[in-house]
C-alpha cells in the first residue's frame, strides 16, 4: 500500500497515463462505496476483479497505489550514463542514432530494447526502482551487514512516510527480542501494545498469529533451548520420504534415514 512512498523515496519516474488510470479507477470506486454500493456490485459495474476492488477501497489515498516498477537488468544498464549525457546534450536526438552509438561502444543487444529503455525513463532514473522484497530484504538484515550506501537507501525509504517509519522500528524492536532474556516476556506484551496502534494491517494479522501460540512464542524468546534440531530432521525425513515416493518401502528410507 505505501510502495509510493518509497518509489518517490527512490526517486521513480513514473508515467503520467499509468497515474491518471490509477486515480480515475480509485475515483470510481470510492464513489461507488460512498453511495452504500457493495464490493462485489463496485466490481460488476465498473468490470473488475474483486479482489482488485478489494484493493481500491483498502487505500484511503489514490497517492498509495502507486507501484515502483520493477525493473530487470538489461544490456542497456552499461550504457546509461552515455544515453543519459547525449539526451542531455541534445533532446531530440533519435534513437536509431543512439543506437549506433552504443553499438560502436559495444552493445549488442536490439533497437526494440533501447526503445523500451528510454520510453521507461530508464535513462533519468538515478536508480532502479525498490522492490518490496529488496526493502524486506533491507529491514530484515542486521544494520552491521549493510554496506553505508544500502544504510542511506533504508534511511531515506523508511523516512518517506510515517508508516513506513512505524514499520522500520517495530521490526527493529522484534529483532532485539530473538536473544533470549528473561524479560523478553514482559518487552513482548509492550511491542504488541505498540504495534496494535500503528494503522499496519499486515502487522496486525502476524500479531494474531502470535497469539494463537502466544506461549510457545513466550518460551521462545526467554530460553536458551529450543528443538531446531528435532525439527530438522523432521524437515529432512519428510524430503527423503517425498524423493522416494513410489519407488521403494519402509526399509530403504530407514536405511537411508540411518546412514544420512
Amino acid at each position: 500500500m505505501h510502495s509510493g512512498c518509497w518509489a518517490s523515496a527512490s526517486r521513480v519516474r513514473r508515467l503520467d497515463g499509468g497515474k491518471t488510470t490509477t486515480l480515475a479507477r480509485w475515483q470510481q470506486v470510492h464513489d461507488l462505496l460512498d453511495a452504500g454500493v457493495g464490493l462485489l456490485e463496485c466490481a460488476r459495474r465498473l468490470n473488475l476483479a474483486l479482489n482488485t476492488v478489494k484493493r481500491y477501497a483498502r487505500v484511503d489515498k489514490p497517492e498509495q497505489m502507486r507501484r515502483a516498477p520493477q525493473y530487470r537488468p538489461t544490456l542497456v544498464d552499461p550504457y546509461r550514463e552515455y544515453l543519459r549525457k547525449r539526451r542531455a546534450e541534445e533532446p531530440a536526438v533519435p534513437v536509431l542514432q543512439l543506437l549506433c552509438e552504443i553499438r560502436e561502444r559495444g552493445y549488442t543487444g536490439s533497437q526494440n530494447l533501447l526503445y523500451r529503455y528510454i520510453t521507461q525513463g530508464r535513462v533519468e532514473d538515478d536508480r532502479p526502482g525498490l522492490s518490496p522484497r529488496r526493502l524486506a530484504r533491507l529491514l530484515l538484515a542486521r544494520p552491521d551487514n549493510l554496506k553505508p550506501d544500502q544504510h542511506e537507501l533504508l534511511a531515506k525509504t523508511t523516512g518517506a512516510c510515517p508508516e513506513m517509519s512505524a514499520l522500520a522500528a517495530l521490526v527493529r524492536a522484534f529483532a532485539r527480542l530473538l536473544v533470549p532474556a528473561t524479560d523478553n516476556a514482559d518487552r513482548l506484551q509492550e511491542w504488541i501494545s505498540t504495534a496494535e496502534k500503528v494503522n499496519l494491517p499486515n502487522v496486525h494479522s502476524f500479531i494474531r498469529g502470535l497469539r494463537l501460540d502466544l506461549d510457545a512464542v513466550r518460551a521462545a524468546l526467554t530460553s536458551d533451548y529450543h528443538n531446531g534440531g528435532t525439527e530438522g530432521v523432521n524437515t529432512k525425513t519428510k524430503l527423503i520420504k517425498r524423493q522416494m515416493y513410489g519407488r521403494a518401502g519402509f526399509h530403504l528410507l530407514r536405511h537411508r534415514i540411518l546412514l544420512g
